[in-house]
């Protein structure tokens, strides 16, 4: 796709046009730790993944930073119930999900920061929004005003609390002055991991973490902001608000890259309906490559029902594209055709990333076209 490069004027990502310049800054937000790696959390860096190698094909230099959010209640208590220290709990798991992300072909990000490495970042941002007037500190917590976020968001009121309440804010928090009001920086009881601050030593909170860490890593805002669609409300509303809080830089994400909840038998794939498809259970029967391509064979946007029918699909599919590769194996990208034929998955990636426009193109091309997508998609890894 590189010889393109010259002629692709934008990659269209959430409706939003991005120029393409040198340069474009991402932020992912990670995993958390605690537990083993399902195809919800598959599908997200995947599809990430396969965002930076479309960048870098028409010739932008994508830095990715990704974070491992190693700082958070659920991990402590998953840690706790091993009988495992929390940080060496946390090793443990990220060293797992490393394995199957290498499995599945995804790339290292450039920056990968952990929450516990940056809690002095998280300090700072709380005493920025401390001065601005974005938060107040009570009982020594700082708690950011955050009873806005469900408007910007476009959601009701009541909406809003129970989409926060299911991800384990504390709506009634006698310190708070709003339900929506959430924690920067939280006190920590007797036993519980902490740190030194001006307020008394304490931990930070969740979404407070990915504003601190990405504007520490990628500047005063970034080019995509990227994670599962399920963590548009509550986390990312209030990683872009407070960002925008201290440095008054809107908008802080030129483009949203929320991807498609996975959900078997109707419930999202998760670890609290205990519905879970396992990424090293899949790949111990089918290649990492057919994987690769039943996440990627849909609108990156559109939420889906995972079935093995699914996978038993893309793993025919990909057959029929290594096939389609081989055909004209002395067909040069330079022939006329083929020019023609890797221009138009070109400007299929670069429009919302249309993964299925460009497989039909590449299986009827064939040849050096179809040997290009295989490349970019990470087929061949």
């Amino acid at each position: 796709m590189t010889e393109t490069a010259t002629t692709t004027s934008a990659l269209r990502i959430g409706g939003t046009d991005l120029p393409v310049l040198d340069r474009a800054r991402i932020y992912c937000c990670g995993i958390t730790p605690y537990d083993v790696t399902h195809l919800g959390h598959a599908a997200t860096f995947v599809w990430v993944d396969v965002l930076t190698r479309v960048l870098g094909a028409i010739g932008v230099n994508a830095q990715l930073c990704r974070n491992v959010t190693d700082v958070d209640d659920v991990l402590f208590a998953a840690a706790e119930h091993s009988g495992s220290a929390y940080d060496a709990f946390a090793s443990v798991q990220q060293y797992r999900f490393d394995q199957d992300m290498t499995s599945l072909g995804v790339r290292d990000p450039e920056f990968a920061p952990r929450a516990r490495r940056n809690v002095g970042q998280v300090i700072r941002l709380a005493a920025a929004l401390l001065e601005v007037g974005a938060a107040y500190l009570r009982a020594g917590s700082v708690y950011f005003r955050g009873a806005d976020t469900a408007g910007v968001a476009g959601l009701s009121r009541d909406d809003a609390e129970a989409l926060a309440a299911e991800y384990g804010a504390q709506l009634d928090d006698p310190a708070k002055d709003d339900k929506l009001d959430v924690a920067v920086w939280r006190r920590s009881a007797a036993g519980e991991p902490g740190w030194p601050s001006p307020w008394g030593t304490g931990r930070p909170g969740w979404h407070a973490e990915c504003a601190a860490m990405s504007l520490s890593v990628l500047g005063l805002a970034v080019d995509v902001l990227c994670g599962g669609a399920d963590l548009r409300y509550p986390h990312h509303a209030y990683q872009v608000a407070m960002a925008q809080a201290v440095t008054g830089v809107r908008p802080f994400a030129r483009a949203r890259f929320s991807v498609g909840v996975v959900s078997l038998d109707g419930a999202k794939m998760a670890k609290s309906t205990g519905n879970l498809v396992l990424v090293s259970e899949v790949l111990a029967s089918h290649p990492a490559a057919a994987l690769r391509l039943c996440l990627l064979d849909r609108p990156w946007a559109r939420g889906w029902d995972y079935a093995t029918a699914e996978l038993d699909a893309a793993t025919a599919r990909l057959e029929r594209l290594y096939r389609a590769a081989g055909r004209n194996a002395g067909a040069s990208a330079q022939d006329a055709s083929q020019a023609t034929a890797a221009a138009a998955i070109s400007a299929a990636f670069c429009d919302e990333l249309d993964v299925p426009r460009a497989l039909r193109i590449a299986e009827d091309a064939g040849g050096a076209a179809a040997r290009s997508l295989i490349a970019t998609l990470g087929l061949s890894e």
